[in-house]
């Protein structure tokens, strides 16, 4: 059983992974910003530690990851302020990455989103810009590290019941536009964790025909 470290942790797909894991004799441990939201964690099986990253720096991530075997990042700043939305999303998601190679974490995974990239073709002018751009610079500096990193790419998240069957793929295979429950997102981060073979690895996926299984085993 791994011992995994959230950050994030009070996020939708954040508690949902949380649950799969705990239920699944891992060991979780879920960062969290707000104090309040502790019982929210608790209620999903994992420990809860008051850790605000925007502020943290990479020795005082460092010192709250060590004995960890995975770190998932699961943050953002939620959007409507762009200067949080850098502080977060790019600056503490880089500052995670160093603190996790620090504390010798080898293992990371990223949620980050179908369309993050350097073609993510949103432009500067756009409110939704420095998301895209705070996502893209992570992602980019993620895959250059020397973690055994893994970036998931949703595509748009929907509330619904999970279906436990997706579509996974790469450039040019038709999944922007298309959704996936949250439910199936943390599955999908789930299974991922608890199986070799995705390190170095983006996986792009929507809500599809194929069981989450045997879809992310087709890329292994």
């Amino acid at each position: 059983m791994a011992t995994v470290t959230i950050i994030g942790g009070h996020g939708k797909i954040a508690l949902r992974l949380a649950r799969l894991l705990s239920e699944r004799g891992h060991k979780v441990t879920s960062w969290i910003r707000n104090a309040a939201h502790a019982g929210d964690v608790r209620d999903a099986g994992a420990a809860s530690a008051v850790l605000d990253v925007e502020f943290l720096s990479i020795d005082e991530m460092s010192d709250a990851l060590r004995g960890a075997d995975v770190v998932v990042w699961s943050a953002g700043a939620g959007g409507g302020n762009p200067e949080r939305t850098v502080a977060v999303d790019r600056e503490a998601a880089i500052r995670s990455m160093e603190a996790a190679l620090e504390a010798g974490v080898a293992r990371y995974v990223m949620v980050s989103y179908f369309g993050a990239g350097p073609d993510h073709g949103v432009p500067e002018d756009n409110a939704f810009f420095p998301y895209a751009q705070a996502k893209t610079d992570a992602d980019a500096h993620l895959s250059s590290t020397d973690l055994s990193w893994t970036i998931l790419g949703p595509s748009t998240l929907s509330d619904e019941a999970g279906t436990g069957r997706i579509e996974v793929g790469g450039e040019g295979t038709g999944v922007r536009g298309a959704k996936v429950t949250r439910d199936d997102v943390a599955s999908v981060a789930a299974y991922v964790i608890e199986h070799q073979g995705f390190e170095g690895r983006t996986i792009l996926f929507n809500n599809g025909e194929t069981p989450i299984a045997e879809a992310l085993d087709s890329l292994r």
